[in-house]
């Protein structure tokens, strides 16, 4: 065997390494977030919130994540217990009974499991399902912002409205409620 080839090998296993690297890197999946403390993705913003942590009246139930998941109630026109559609004064970032309902409206129309909690299921099909008799959950990708903390704007367009929120550079959520802008955490509620 030549050096000549010896080298040649060499250098195809660097460059196959590399390239393997590269594209596990760009297909990573979107990483467990409520242990971090935030709604949070990586990669794709498609594949964001199917691994989020579990909202409930028992689970992360006053937190600016359950703002974030109210915001999406609203935007896909969800029912309130009383049968009237989720409204902004309903956004408060506490899981209660009416969040708790409109969820259930939602999974309903959604044709996912009904359990009024948002897991994985409920949470990812925020991102990922676009319904096509509500014509609703559908994120879009809207440009790039100029600053870590504005870092990619995205749309959410429900059945009834669309907002607009960004993930960071870190890969952090944010939502504008109340005319300020919001982490969307697990730990806190700046939502009230």
């Amino acid at each position: 065997m030549s050096i000549r080839t010896t080298r040649a090998r060499l250098g195809t296993a660097v460059v196959a390494t590399l390239a393997a690297g590269a594209l596990a890197m760009s297909a990573a999946p979107a990483s467990a977030s409520a242990s971090s403390g935030y709604v949070s993705g990586a990669g794709s913003y498609y594949d964001d919130f199917g691994d989020e942590g579990t909202l409930s009246t028992s689970s992360y139930a006053s937190s600016n994540a359950t703002c974030l998941w109210q915001i999406i109630l609203l935007a896909e026109g969800a029912k309130e217990s009383n049968g009237t559609p989720y409204d902004w004064s309903d956004i408060d970032g506490h899981f209660g009974p009416n969040t708790k309902e409109a969820t259930e409206s939602l999974q309903s129309a959604w044709s996912i499991g009904v359990d009024g909690k948002v897991g994985p299921e409920t949470f990812g099909s925020a991102d990922t399902q676009w319904n096509s008799s509500t014509g609703g959950g559908e994120l879009e990708y809207l440009g790039s912002g100029s600053t870590d903390a504005t870092k990619y704007k995205l749309r959410y367009h429900g059945a009834k409205y669309y907002f607009d929120f960004y993930r960071t550079a870190s890969g952090k959520y944010r939502f504008l409620h109340n005319d300020a802008w919001h982490y969307a955490s697990y730990t806190s509620n700046t939502c009230d």
